[in-house]
């Protein structure tokens, strides 16, 4: 059976397909499916009504030890109870849990210019199996324990950089990020694909910056960890596996197009 894992951009939630969308890709006949979402705006916005500007780094939130209560109100508790009643509503067996459940994700502090956010995320796939073997779907909001901190703090995760993790810990046949766009554009139009050589051109060109580039990285780490094939597309490609940029470690065939 395929295992596919989709992660889904805090603003791509807010479009009223996403349910029906997912429920589509459930009901494909041989397809186990797990979901990880953010919230960037909306953490952001909780932000600014506690009278903090949000802060990034490259397209990567910097959280404070404070900000980390905020991160969690949202991603564990709004977005994830939000979209799993959606997808209960659509008759999907969705279950909610956060990446500090059951040690699903744990991570450290690599960088501390983002503060308490976790880098070089492992996964602790034995929930998520049994999840699945009993044919739930999760949904997953990306938070982490920390495994440097003898209290087992929680630290806030990048969600390109958990689903990463996590679909390289399942061996997942594929790993979609879900955007605000189509995909990589150049010009206005979609790339079909994109490989690391590509990505560094649009890059020095400021072409690829921000949250883009954060998940060409994610992307090509989920490649070099043995995701079988990655995409970054619209809502579309939560469905249609032909639409979006496929993301590969050089110039692919037309095989790897079928």
């Amino acid at each position: 059976m395929r295992l596919r894992v989709v992660k889904i951009g805090g603003r791509a939630q807010s479009d009223a397909s996403l349910p029906t969308r997912l429920s589509q890709a459930v009901a494909a006949t041989g397809v186990r499916l797990v979901v990880v979402h953010g919230g960037g705006d909306e953490v952001s916005a909780l932000q600014r009504r506690m009278g903090v500007e949000p802060v990034f780094v490259n397209g990567r939130r910097v959280t404070s030890t404070a900000d980390l209560d905020a991160v969690r109100m949202v991603l564990s508790g709004t977005v994830n109870k939000r979209l799993v009643a959606q997808l209960l509503s659509t008759g999907v067996r969705a279950v909610g849990i956060s990446g500090e459940d059951g040690g699903l994700l744990t991570a450290r502090v690599t960088d501390v210019t983002f503060g308490q956010v976790g880098g070089d995320v492992i996964t602790d796939a034995t929930l998520l199996t049994d999840l699945l073997n009993s044919d739930w779907v999760p949904v997953i909001s990306p938070l982490a324990r920390d495994r440097d901190a003898t209290t087992g703090a929680g630290l806030n995760v990048n969600g390109d950089d958990a689903a990463t993790s996590i679909a390289a810990a399942l061996g997942a046949d594929e790993l979609v990020f879900v955007a605000d766009v189509a995909g990589v554009l150049t010009d206005g139009v979609v790339l079909p694909s994109i490989d690391a050589v590509a990505i560094d051109a649009l890059t020095t060109r400021g072409i690829v910056q921000g949250g883009m580039r954060a998940k060409l990285d994610a992307a090509s780490q989920a490649l070099r960890r043995g995701v079988g094939r990655v995409r970054i597309a619209g809502l579309d490609g939560i469905t249609d596996l032909s639409v979006g940029t496929l993301v590969v470690s050089s110039t692919p065939s037309s095989r790897e197009r079928a």
